[in-house]
């Protein structure tokens, strides 16, 4: 394979499609050595000549494609909060196993039956997404983990929400009706702030 060939890979790349695409071990390690691909990733690769992106993100989407931006995280990208999270926090269904990566990654495992609730995705990479939840879904999430996450983070959130424009608490509270832990509490601050 010559060096035009490795065009024909996609942008991010496992050892596995490398060696699929006819890329010998030593190649792989020469190309890499050469600054034509980069590593950023245990067994995982990137074109040098391909666009710029979240790398962590890249290696989350690419090694469990379910993987979903939650949390503080979700919540930091829709605008319901104004802490700058040390980590990525990324759910993935439980049963998984939680995979090695370099990554300033907090995995969380999230119920298999819920997990696809209020889920989307969005663009990391070429060809590549990567979930994340929506602001009603985050705001949820918040409530039913606040004994770990902290309760400030999701009455703040709750607040934000309620001032942007199309807030609607009744979708929210339907949506929390699947969630046990998270319903109850919710509805008595929805009870306080509205």
């Amino acid at each position: 394979m010559t060096d035009t060939d490795i065009a024909t890979l996609a942008e991010t790349f496992s050892y596995a499609q490398a060696r699929a695409a006819g890329l010998t071990r030593h190649r792989l390690y020469q190309l890499r050595d050469s600054g034509m691909i980069e590593q950023i990733d245990r067994g995982l690769y990137r074109r040098a000549d391909a666009d710029i992106g979240n790398l962590d993100l890249i290696a989350a989407a690419t090694r469990i494609p379910s993987s979903t931006l939650c949390l503080g995280t979700a919540l930091a990208r829709h605008g319901l909060s104004d802490v700058i999270p040390s980590r990525i926090d990324i759910a993935i269904p439980r049963g998984h196993r939680r995979p090695a990566t370099p990554a300033t990654i907090q995995w969380h495992f999230f119920d298999p039956d819920t997990f696809e609730i209020g889920r989307d995705t969005i663009a990391v990479g070429d060809h590549l997404r990567i979930g994340l939840y929506s602001p009603e879904r985050c705001i949820i999430d918040a409530f039913r983990m606040r004994g770990i996450e902290g309760h400030e983070q999701a009455y703040e959130a709750l607040r934000r929400w309620l001032k942007a424009r199309g807030a609607q608490p009744g979708k929210l509270l339907k949506m929390a009706q699947q969630f046990p832990r998270a319903a109850t509490p919710l509805r008595r601050a929805l009870d306080a702030m509205l």
